[in-house]
């Protein structure tokens, strides 16, 4: 059974509806025990970093992920929910993060000509996957197109980087280290693609 963390960010509703499709058993929860005993979970999330930070630390639901992250047990961050994996944001501000991938969060817009790129980036994209034996992309391939909606980015991440996409500059669109996961991508928006990603994740132990 994969929880899915509810502490007032993210689209639930339709991840819970991926992992139904697949015929896997979902759950979407803010109880720390439901979650504990869960086999995996999911850490969504839309919005602004500081807003989405300061619910997880508020909701305590920041402890529970550092304890079920020590139990071993897989963590998928996606989208925003990636970007709070890191040590820290420079979204309006710096802002303290879980601290599970080293690095930070900053602004495509430090990278890119914003007369050539249009922030946020909006749409599909394809993946060329970093490290070839990650579990998460055992059904996915090089050119496989995942669906994007974002205007930060995951930098100083060399050493969890899994998968990286191209828009003006090779932007991080997956991260891991040991037991957690993230992408910055939806693979519940990703049809086919995202399907596979979820289901790889739901067969780690």
């Amino acid at each position: 059974m994969t929880a899915i963390i509810d502490y007032g960010v993210g689209n639930l509703f339709s991840l819970k509806s991926s992992f139904a499709y697949i015929g896997e058993k979902a759950v979407v929860t803010n109880d720390p025990d439901e979650i504990m005993n869960a086999d995996r979970i999911i850490l969504p999330g839309v919005g602004a970093f500081g807003d989405a930070a300061k619910k997880l630390f508020d909701s305590g639901m920041a402890d529970v992920l550092k304890d079920a992250a020590a139990a071993g047990k897989p963590i998928l961050g996606i989208c925003l929910g990636m970007q709070l994996l890191f040590e820290r944001s420079y979204e309006y501000g710096e802002h303290k993060g879980l601290g599970f991938i080293e690095g930070s969060i900053r602004p495509i817009s430090e990278r890119v000509d914003t007369k050539k790129y249009k922030i946020p980036q909006i749409g599909w994209n394809a993946l060329r996957i970093v490290k070839k034996d990650c579990p998460l992309f055992k059904y996915t391939n090089d050119g496989d197109c995942v669906y994007f909606v974002h205007s930060y980015y995951g930098a100083e991440c060399d050493k969890s980087l899994l998968a990286v996409t191209e828009y003006g500059f090779d932007v991080t669109a997956a991260v891991g280290s040991g037991n957690v996961y993230g992408t910055q991508f939806h693979p519940e928006k990703s049809g086919e693609v995202g399907l596979k990603i979820l289901r790889a994740f739901c067969e780690m132990k």
